[in-house]
């Protein structure tokens, strides 16, 4: 069972790491000229019209996961309209883009400050690492529970970012294929999509079965080049 203070860690990095990702969304889509989202408040760092819009992803599954299984599971979203992004498929891939790199700054964010804190003898390499211990405190107390917060923020942004940049709809990678595909493999992709919901089960079913080979090596690499010549394995 995960203990309370790691539980707490990890909902509430889950909470502000999704609500800047749905934010990022929608404020490039309200400067591409998509208001959308600005009007239903998604153009904010308050988490309360987020949560509004999917209680349930937000709230209940990821609570319940984490007392089930002392992992997080959860998901939001933020609201467009299709016949602007049909209009302005570069606009809308910036759009799609806007949430992976938001989670990318915050990884970019606790690289800087636990770089920072080890030069300071703050924080120290750990003897062995996981996915909510990336740095550790020597000294323990308040600077302990900082280096929890930094290894959530580090690897759970890192696993956000990658996970959502994998093209399958409905991730924001599948929102950059209108730019990338050409027009007759664009307009078969769009009508395959066109009224059949469920595949969107099959895009995240079929994500998670490659993000599970390819997070990883990438999660690794990403710390090792946190702690040059540790080669952590």
């Amino acid at each position: 069972m995960i203990e309370p203070l790691n539980a707490v860690v990890f909902y509430l990095v889950f909470l502000f790491s999704t609500v800047l990702h749905e934010a990022a969304h929608a404020w490039t889509a309200m400067r591409g000229g998509d208001p959308t989202a600005y009007h239903g408040g998604q153009v904010s760092l308050d988490p309360r019209p987020h949560m509004r819009r999917e209680p349930f992803g937000m709230i209940m599954l990821p609570l319940i996961s984490l007392a089930a299984s002392g992992w997080i599971f959860g998901y939001a979203s933020a609201p467009y309209d299709p016949r602007w992004a049909e209009q302005h498929p570069k606009r809308a891939a910036l759009m799609s883009l806007a949430g992976p790199a938001s989670n990318l700054l915050l990884v970019l964010a606790a690289w800087i400050v636990i770089r920072g804190g080890t030069a300071f003898g703050w924080f120290a390499a750990p003897m062995s690492i996981g996915f909510d211990r990336i740095v550790e405190a020597p000294g323990g107390g308040l600077l302990g529970v900082l280096a929890l917060v930094l290894s959530v923020i580090f690897s759970l942004n890192l696993l956000l970012a990658v996970f959502n940049l994998i093209p399958f709809p409905p991730l924001d990678g599948s929102g950059v294929l209108p730019v990338v595909l050409p027009g007759r493999a664009m307009n078969a992709y769009r009508s395959l999509l066109s009224g059949r919901p469920g595949l969107a089960w099959i895009g995240i079913i079929g994500a998670w079965m490659i993000f599970d080979r390819v997070f990883p090596p990438i999660w690794l690499a990403a710390v090792n080049l946190l702690y040059p010549g540790t080669g952590y394995g």
